[in-house]
């Protein structure tokens, strides 16, 4: 049974008095529908699952009146034992997306009080023009990711104790011990090739056989593409196909800015800009946007047309690429793909940290690959790949932009020299 990290925010919602409905969002199969069954059954007396997949007709409980009185009489006639206790009795609306009314009613739900409501779908995003009235003010939320560094440590048999140990070590910069580095820098790689589904990990942890865990991911990715098939529309489904399909080529260039003409000869923002945003919205890729001057806030200063586009989870990218790419990173060779890998890692721990992505690059010739917000001041990251550590652009933004700190992200080990930090790449889950 795999701990994740959402088990404790499920539990502080509900211990919150003064709690709306909550909404879960996330990519298919980041382990929502496990999660929140599991806190359900472990949490409350009276437990009623919906899912508008499996049982359409629940549909009609939502097609008419949206008033809780209503709704609650519908739901009596699929459910004939309702017992409604507040506090005590939760409903779980999975796969919401495929019931615009019942996301609507959530705000009529809220207001009656009368039980808990958890609401959650994989494409929440997509289906928005669908839903007459969002519920503005009668909802929290909450974004679920496959596992993070920390949870996949956990699976791993590192408990809390031992990573906190690891964190002493960032927090007063104290070199870790050789042993100590080796053994996180190898769980470190193994995550980059498992990557962090559920499944997926589970049956690493069960196994430790890479060709099933690749099985696994590349079935996952088929599903992904035949999400794109059935939920996409017009012509979005064959545009949405070709950019998902082209983010391994667009990685492996060396200047890693999106272009269109990667996805198509010739292809420009009017054509493709929807179809990426389908994949954002359904919570399949990350996008870190380029920003004008390396200040705060990052969010002000950044450019909505020049960006740079990752995948959610590293492992479904590795798995994307050709048979054998697993071993090459386990064994430290992948090329010009292994800045590219590495640098989609750190964007997916930082995402999965709450942060949003942005880096900084000047006329080609300064290029930084995160700018974050650390302790109210911008601070650049440079992750690199190979053993020479070397950060000519880094040094340039302290320098020349006026930034206090830097920080390179490696396979060695910790050490400070002026305002440039060295970490090692596994603590970026620190930052």
């Amino acid at each position: 049974m795999l701990k994740r990290k959402i088990d404790d925010l499920l539990l502080e919602w509900k211990n919150n008095l003064d709690k709306n409905a909550l909404i879960i969002k996330g990519a298919r199969q980041v382990g929502k529908t496990y999660s929140i069954n599991k806190f359900c059954k472990e949490n409350y007396k009276y437990y009623y699952y919906i899912d508008f997949n499996e049982s359409p007709n629940y549909k009609a409980v939502f097609a008419e009146n949206l008033d809780a009185t209503s709704i609650v009489k519908n739901l009596t006639l699929e459910i004939p034992d309702l017992q409604l206790i507040p506090n005590e009795t939760v409903i779980f609306l999975d796969e919401i997306q495929n019931c615009p009314n019942a996301r609507t009613a959530l705000k009529f739900l809220t207001k009656d009080n009368r039980f808990d409501i958890i609401a959650s779908g994989s494409l929440l995003g997509i289906n928005y023009k669908e839903v007459v009235s969002f519920p503005v003010g009668y909802t929290d939320h909450l974004e679920m990711h496959s596992l993070d560094f920390e949870e996949f440590c956990w699976a791993n048999g590192l408990n809390r104790d031992a990573l906190d140990i690891v964190r002493s070590h960032f927090d007063d910069k104290i070199t870790m011990s050789e042993s100590g580095h080796n053994r996180m820098f190898s769980l470190f790689r193994e995550f980059i090739v498992v990557g962090g589904m559920p499944r997926v990990v589970q049956d690493f942890v069960d196994n430790h056989n890479f060709g099933n865990t690749l099985k696994i991911q590349r079935g996952i990715i088929e599903d992904y593409k035949d999400d794109i098939a059935k939920y996409a529309t017009g012509n979005d489904k064959a545009k949405a196909r070709s950019c998902f399909l082209s983010i391994t080529r667009q990685l492996s260039k060396d200047h890693k800015k999106f272009q269109y003409s990667t996805v198509e000869p010739g292809g420009t923002s009017r054509k493709f800009d929807g179809a990426l945003m389908w994949l954002y919205d359904a919570s399949i890729i990350n996008f870190c946007y380029n920003l004008y001057v390396p200040e705060l806030p990052l969010e002000g200063h950044s450019k909505d047309n020049d960006f740079k586009v990752y995948m959610r989870d590293t492992g479904l990218l590795v798995a994307m690429l050709e048979d054998g790419s697993q071993a090459n990173i386990i064994k430290g060779n992948l090329g010009i793909y292994k800045g590219a890998i590495y640098e989609n890692i750190i964007a997916d721990i930082f995402t999965k940290s709450g942060k949003k992505l942005y880096y900084f690059e000047k006329s080609n010739r300064l290029e930084i690959d995160f700018i974050i917000r650390q302790d109210d001041e911008p601070v650049g990251i440079e992750v690199k790949s190979r053993d020479n550590t070397k950060a000519k652009s880094l040094t340039s933004l302290v320098n020349f932009w006026g930034l206090n700190k830097g920080i390179k992200l490696t396979k060695g080990n910790i050490s400070i020299s002026d305002k440039i930090e060295t970490l090692p790449l596994y603590m970026a889950m620190f930052l």
